[in-house]
């Protein structure tokens, strides 16, 4: 293509409410513009790299087995009300009405089309497995939507949905996907990593997340640099950091801690180690009456050491707490502890707590908590000897870098991550709610099993940019760039030998299927050469009149400082060879 028959608009300054490398570079590319909060026009440069991301998904899901379809974007609610979804989804689902004032919602995702769609449409265990996938516009209404592409309302996914006879099954087209996913990423040229995750609000038994690697990425991803070992932070598994439970060596004493509110500050006032400290965090669940007002609370005592923090993901998984917890109120801890936050602790307490203890805790002995007395600690308290065993003894706090990895094979590290890609089994629950059932061998319906894939192709364009950028801007990976190669002609329309040249290059690049774009706009060379760079095209060939008395061309890649000077004969060949794609 010829840079004349496509559209460039490239800023010099960002938009002032770009906050991220992604969202300035993309504004300043002329990929996007904004038309409202959250929701953006993709312009011709971003349309091209959306079409590449797309047509890399077709390909492997095709490869799986997946079969394409287009299911809505406005879909009724009663779909949502059958599963339960339609008010518990929240805020973010975007509820509207029609004329006849019926409810409908604009689809954040599918999961209730396509079990629809299964049940009336797969009846025999003749037809399993069967995974139907598609590439829809989805619309979340997020509350505070930032950060261009990477988290606005109006936004495109891949999503697709494997529905199975059993769980073995299941979990056989929950690997397949697994490994498509892994051959997507691979192909974007991408640093990744799958690690395994929360359910979240979707639901489910098994999960993987697919994080794209850098530093201004919101998910800590815990990994072990020695093993197999990937988790979100969310699920990755904490061990205790002391083996065996100590005898105890000093006694209980009540100790004056005047001002001293913070684990921290009291370790500095003690003289100790803050992994001394024992930190403690208030719950509460609350028993709902048929209104739905809370007609009795049940208080939780959650301690972790002074030196970590509460994983409420975790926390969230506890029996008693699985139904939904919230932080206690001001006047509900100063009932059970008998004073205000900063204070506290499980010995003494005034009211009945159920007290959780993390692992480490668990096993720590000659701990400090506080007192339930303000401006006062316990120093050298004892489980046992000083207060009762927990009620309670699980993981609830995140894990740090150097902390063994659970597998035994090497110590943790944290790295920052995108999540832009993600994969559920999720066993019977939405079948079993809205009675997606099929008959087997002996005739008796049995309700499928599901899962669910979901990629997020405009927030890969996102996360693409924030890990391959720097000061000049963009720098795609060949395989999804908006083009592979730049030709720059310098005095295309000054010099004949020139505009032949770069015609001919071009021609013949086509022919050999690469993605190329002749710049013939008759721009000066480094105004050329900045819109190339900030738009990020992998590779650029310029063609001058002195380069081609010598017989040669300069070929540079975009992230090469310096160019190579090419002979002219066989350029072509030379530049699909560089190429990763």
């Amino acid at each position: 293509m010829k840079a004349s028959q496509t559209f460039i608009s490239t800023l010099k300054e960002a938009p002032a409410d770009a906050e991220v490398a992604s969202h300035r570079l993309m504004m300043r590319a002329g990929m996007i513009k904004r038309l409202g909060a959250g929701i953006y026009t993709y312009m011709p440069m971003g349309l091209r790299v959306i079409r590449k991301v797309e047509g890399i998904i077709r390909d492997e899901m095709n490869r799986a087995g997946a079969v394409e379809l287009l299911m809505p974007v406005v879909q009724p609610a009663e779909l949502w009300q059958e599963s339960g979804r339609f008010q518990k989804y929240g805020p973010e689902l975007m509820r509207v009405k029609d004329r006849h004032e019926r409810d409908f919602i604009i689809q954040p995702t599918s999961e209730e089309v396509i079990t629809d769609i299964a049940r009336q449409e797969l009846r025999s265990y003749k037809q399993l497995p069967r995974n139907f996938y598609h590439i829809q516009t989805k619309f979340r209404d997020e509350r505070r939507p930032r950060f261009g592409v990477m988290r606005g309302r109006e936004f495109t996914m891949k999503d697709a949905y494997s529905f199975d006879r059993d769980p073995a099954s299941a979990l056989k087209s929950y690997d397949l996907m697994y490994r498509a996913y892994c051959a997507i990423f691979d192909r974007f040229g991408l640093q990744y990593r799958a690690v395994a995750a929360d359910t979240g609000a979707i639901g489910g038994d098994a999960s993987h997340e697919f994080q794209v690697i850098a530093d201004t990425g919101e998910d800590a991803i815990v990994y072990c640099p020695t093993s197999d070992f990937a988790a979100n932070i969310e699920l990755a598994e904490a061990v205790s950091l002391i083996a065996q439970r100590a005898a105890p060596a000093q006694p209980m004493t009540k100790t004056p801690t005047p001002g001293k509110s913070t684990c921290e500050d009291v370790a500095a006032l003690l003289g100790i180690p803050l992994s001394d400290t024992v930190k403690s965090l208030v719950l509460a669940t609350d028993e709902l009456d048929d209104k739905g007002l809370a007609k009795r609370s049940t208080v939780w005592l959650l301690l972790v050491r002074g030196d970590h923090s509460l994983n409420e993901i975790k926390a969230g998984k506890l029996p008693g707490l699985k139904g939904g917890f919230r932080f206690a109120t001001v006047a509900e801890i100063e009932d059970h502890f008998g004073t205000k936050p900063g204070y506290l602790g499980p010995i003494r307490t005034t009211q009945p707590v159920k007290v959780v203890a993390d692992r480490t805790v668990a096993a720590m002995s000659d701990f400090v908590c506080g007192a339930n007395e303000a401006d006062f600690h316990f120093t050298g308290v004892n489980w046992g000897r000083d207060l009762p065993e927990p009620d309670f003894v699980a993981d609830i706090r995140n894990v740090l870098p150097g902390d063994p990895s659970p597998d035994g094979k090497g110590e943790l590290a944290i790295q920052r991550g995108i999540e832009v890609g993600h994969v559920f089994y999720l066993g019977t629950k939405y079948s079993a709610a809205m009675n997606a059932s099929f008959l087997d061998e002996t005739g008796k319906p049995q309700l499928m099993e599901m899962g669910c894939y979901g990629i997020g192709v405009t927030r890969i364009l996102g996360a693409a940019i924030e890990q391959n950028h720097d000061e000049r801007g963009i720098v795609w990976p060949d395989a999804i760039a908006p083009f592979t190669v730049a030709i720059c002609p310098i005095g295309y329309e000054r010099s004949a030998d020139v505009k032949a040249a770069a015609d001919q290059l071009h021609e013949e690049l086509m022919a050999l299927g690469v993605d190329v774009v002749l710049d013939d706009r008759g721009e000066r060379p480094g105004a050329m050469f900045a819109d190339w760079e900030l738009i990020g095209i992998p590779h650029r060939v310029v063609l001058s009149d002195r380069g081609l008395k010598a017989g040669t061309a300069e070929l540079q890649g975009r992230r090469e400082a310096e160019a190579t000077q090419v002979p002219l004969k066989g350029l072509a060949g030379v530049v699909k060879g560089r190429l990763k794609t």
